[in-house]
């Protein structure tokens, strides 16, 4: 008698009857850069590219410069969401007005923190904690979940204060570590928008409303983040350097000004020093 013949099962999968199979790559982490950016996110990223080099291996020796472009863009960004998103003289502005607005304000706050020192290097410390909260955050995505969103807003206001305190403390080292992280962040910002569309960004604002059941991070994600301290360490390292070529034959604007002599008092056998300009 012949055995009945079973009806054959028709399946997209082939991992059933081919164990060895590996399984498909999660379509969410293939990695895809934008094939037409738009021109105006793409200018404004290549600028920022360049800002970021310029804090992560000159911040201390152009301190100045640095102290006007952290007031500057800090203070046009922080009016220009507050402008743009809230109503002012019961009048919603417009995008323009907004800008025009935030550049004005922003051109003042870059002055006064070029101007006055410690303005300068409070805004340098409050930029340094904040850069390592939001670092701390992303990176601490696997082990912690914080369980509302006043826990990771407490922690970057924390840090902020506290960077800004140790900045005024101690300028030199921490003003090299607050600019090589700053300009770090800012490079890994911008690769992270032409890679994947700002994926960290919005990320690091999940993180911070405390949004719970996220899904992991990417691979190259994990990469990204990763090169931040690298290139922060390596930005450090490059102003120590450009630090001890310039030391003993020029003097900087974060360096201790030597006790002057009332006028006409001469020490006996010294001549009348020469004093040499900031080294920037």
């Amino acid at each position: 008698m012949e055995e009945a013949l079973l009806p054959l099962a028709m399946t997209s999968d082939p991992r059933p009857f081919n164990q060895q199979l590996p399984e498909p790559p999660d379509p969410r982490c293939v990695l895809e850069p934008q094939d037409n950016p738009e021109l105006a996110p793409a200018l404004v990223c290549a600028l920022c590219c360049c800002f970021g080099i310029i804090y992560c291996c000159f911040g201390y020796r152009c301190f100045k410069a640095v102290m006007f472009l952290s007031g500057l863009l800090s203070g046009a960004l922080v009016i220009f969401l507050l402008c743009h998103k809230e109503r002012v003289l019961e009048t919603q502005l417009s995008l323009e007005v907004s800008a025009g607005i935030a550049l004005g304000i922003g051109l003042l706050c870059g002055l006064v923190t070029m101007l006055v020192r410690s303005v300068g290097l409070f805004l340098t410390g409050l930029l340094l904690g904040l850069t390592l909260g939001a670092g701390v955050l992303l990176g601490t995505e696997p082990i912690y979940q914080p369980p509302s969103a006043w826990v990771p807003a407490g922690g970057l206001v924390g840090l902020a204060l506290l960077g800004a305190l140790l900045t005024l403390r101690w300028p030199r080292p921490f003003t090299v570590l607050g600019t090589a992280l700053l300009g770090a962040a800012v490079l890994v910002a911008c690769a992270d928008y032409f890679l994947e569309g700002l994926a960290l960004g919005s990320r690091l604002g999940q993180r911070l409303q405390a949004l719970p059941a996220l899904p992991p991070l990417c691979w190259y994600s994990w990469v990204l983040l990763g090169t931040w301290p690298a290139l922060g360490a390596l930005g450090a390292l490059a102003q120590w350097k450009l630090m001890d070529e310039e030391r003993g034959g020029h003097t900087n604007e974060l360096s201790p000004e030597p006790s002057r002599a009332p006028a006409g008092t001469r020490h006996p056998g010294h001549s009348s020093p020469h004093c040499p300009g900031p080294g920037f």
